[in-house]
């Protein structure tokens, strides 16, 4: 394989995962957190919205794109298995893949589509959004690392070989 293609995919890849990290960051770092400081009714009109708007925007591309981009760092990674550096390449499309891809497919989505389903003014819609918060909010904790962590590497990668 070309070394161009795979600096363009490496630079893809360190990108992609670095936007996605940043989102995931303000989701982390304050969007969650203002969510929980308001009742619970308007935190889940205004967190089914904001899932709802994410289905249909520029998000969408960037989501699937990187994790394509994470498989063909994988697949590069055992293609130039005997190279310098490798071990980086797999590292960064498996951590992204795994922590990013798979963690939102199999915690992330579901937990949005439960609270999709739930009617905010029942009685136990408190309690509901509470371990909604916080349990949605410790995956994309590591969503969120693990974004990073392909950033870094893929850099690093590119920076040292």
């Amino acid at each position: 394989m070309s070394s161009s293609i795979i600096t363009a995919l490496l630079w893809s890849a360190a990108l992609s995962s670095g936007l996605i990290a940043g989102v995931y960051f303000a989701f982390s770092g304050f969007i969650m957190q203002a969510f929980n400081k308001i009742d619970a009714a308007q935190s889940i009109a205004a967190m089914n919205a904001i899932n709802k708007t994410i289905l249909h925007s520029l998000f969408m591309p960037l989501f699937f794109g990187s994790s394509i981009i994470s498989v063909l760092l994988i697949i590069v990674a055992f293609v130039q298995w005997n190279e310098a550096g490798t071990v980086l390449i797999l590292l960064a499309g498996v951590v992204y893949f795994i922590g990013m891809f798979a963690c939102t497919v199999v915690f992330n989505v579901p937990l949005n589509n439960a609270l999709a389903r739930l009617d905010s003014n029942s009685a136990n819609a408190p309690h509901v959004w509470s371990h909604y918060l916080t349990t949605w909010t410790n995956w994309n904790h590591l969503r969120t690392v693990s974004s990073l962590i392909t950033c870094v590497l893929c850099i690093w990668f590119l920076s040292n070989y």
